[in-house]
């Protein structure tokens, strides 16, 4: 049980951290720009979301299996798989958690005034430092929030890792994992502890996630 629940914390942690990068880039993309397509790439980003976690989970093992595109090239460059692994277990957690990301980056740049923007344009800040020093600050809190928001549905992800990861006791097992198995085997009182575990921290990241929320609200 310690070794699914530091697994668990641990993988998701390192999930929320890799898709941070694109998540943010991608709503600001979304929220400042328009181009052909724009409709089209929000609505595949935000596919995971409505798709039955097993069906992602499918796709994911297709495409990185052994003889899939992403996991034979893995394999060839790494000398090691990522099905059945913990990185399939980062994976399926990062995708599934990646569309709460997006769309929390997204409307906390939408909040942000482009007048501020320009008024750093005409005092001859490039587009990177207007990024950097003006708008990225500014829609800070929202981007933090949709952090916790998605480490907490990393948490609870079960059907996309089940098919990708395995459930491996002490190698994949995740919580949700572990919870499955333990009712399996008729271990009630080991699933409630892993529930009532689990469910204190999903309550401790929403909390968090809302409290930052009312502070970044006007009085």
């Amino acid at each position: 049980m310690a070794h699914a629940i530091g697994l668990t914390l641990w993988v998701c942690a390192l999930a929320t951290l890799l898709i941070l990068p694109a998540g943010i880039g991608l709503g600001w993309l979304l929220a400042r720009r328009e181009f052909r397509g724009k409709s089209l790439v929000e609505t595949a980003a935000m596919l995971p979301l409505v798709l039955p976690p097993v069906a992602t989970g499918l796709i994911l093992l297709r495409l990185c299996g052994r003889n899939g595109l992403v996991g034979g090239w893995f394999e060839q460059v790494f000398h090691t798989p990522i099905v059945f692994t913990w990185r399939a277990v980062a994976l399926a957690t990062g995708v599934m958690a990646f569309p709460l990301l997006l769309r929390s980056a997204r409307v906390a740049f939408q909040e942000v005034s482009p007048r501020y923007e320009a008024v750093a344009r005409t005092l001859g800040a490039g587009e990177w430092r207007v990024f950097r020093r003006i708008t990225l600050p500014l829609a800070r809190r929202g981007i933090f929030s949709g952090v916790v928001l998605a480490y907490a549905r990393a948490l609870g992800e079960f059907g996309a890792t089940i098919l990708v990861a395995g459930n491996i006791p002490g190698k994949t097992a995740t919580i949700s994992l572990s919870i499955y198995q333990a009712v399996q085997l008729g271990q009630d009182a080991v699933a409630f502890r892993l529930v009532a575990i689990s469910a204190a921290i999903a309550f401790a990241a929403i909390w968090a996630s809302e409290f930052i929320l009312r502070r970044g609200r006007p009085a």
